[in-house]
């Protein structure tokens, strides 16, 4: 069985945000970088459960950046890819980069597609589906549970109020969230042979773009928190109507 799990860069959840060029762009000094926690402790960790089982199978990533995201992948590597594949593009755009995914998917014939539910930068939620869509292929999202019988996998994912049990015959692309997985620390036989492992960078595909960055905006400032006195039940409705906008 071949596996490809796609891996993404973001900032560290501690990282200040800022923007440049008109609000136009992330800024990107002093920012820690680090694998998307769906993808990494989700997706991948999930993958490698799988490889585990089976040891024949064939455990691929996939990225599409720039070569800063090179430390990253190295370290997905590091937890138990066999090897990887970097689309040498910067995009922002859902469309594109899933595009380059299923170009790459198509001539891999993979069984599987592995996907992090979202990023935590731009939690588009869009990439699973779209490849899934570009390739023809059954996609099941909000994944927690995955377990494979032959070529069929049974798949329990998250929907509004409960669990859903799904059945679908490989291959199929699916995106993972909480449960699936349980994250991993990379030992060190695993960042050893990390410095080894193949990592192909191929020139990206002919592909359009569907959407571009108008600007970003950080969120309003947290305001201080005020203190209504219990005997005073008049100013709290004064403050929720006035100040709180709540009708």
């Amino acid at each position: 069985m071949k596996i490809l799990v796609c891996i993404s860069k973001t900032p560290d959840t501690t990282a200040k945000i800022a923007f440049t060029d008109n609000n136009t762009k992330f800024a990107q000094d002093n920012v820690q970088w680090i694998i998307n926690p769906y993808d990494e402790w989700y997706a991948l960790v999930r993958a490698i459960e799988l490889k585990e089982k089976d040891p024949a199978t064939v455990l691929h990533l996939i990225n599409v950046g720039g070569a800063d995201a090179e430390p990253v992948i190295r370290k997905a590597l590091a937890l138990g890819g066999d090897e990887a594949i970097r689309i040498n593009t910067p995009s922002t755009d859902s469309f594109y980069i899933a595009s380059q995914i299923a170009e790459v998917a198509k001539q891999g014939n993979y069984d599987l597609i592995f996907t992090g539910k979202e990023t935590i930068d731009f939690n588009g939620s869009s990439i699973g589906g779209m490849v899934a869509e570009l390739l023809d292929l059954p996609y099941v999202s909000l994944a927690i549970k995955f377990e494979l019988n032959g070529t069929t996998a049974t798949i329990t994912r998250e929907i509004e109020g409960g669990e859903e049990v799904c059945e679908v015959n490989l291959p199929v692309v699916v995106s993972c969230q909480k449960g699936m997985a349980e994250q991993r620390i990379p030992n060190m036989k695993g960042i050893m042979s990390a410095r080894t492992k193949p990592l192909k960078v191929l020139d990206p595909a002919a592909a359009g773009t569907l959407t571009t960055v108008a600007s970003f905006e950080l969120p309003p400032a947290k305001a201080g928190v005020k203190l209504v006195p219990a005997d005073n039940p008049a100013e709290l409705v004064r403050l929720l109507h006035e100040e709180a906008k709540i009708i």
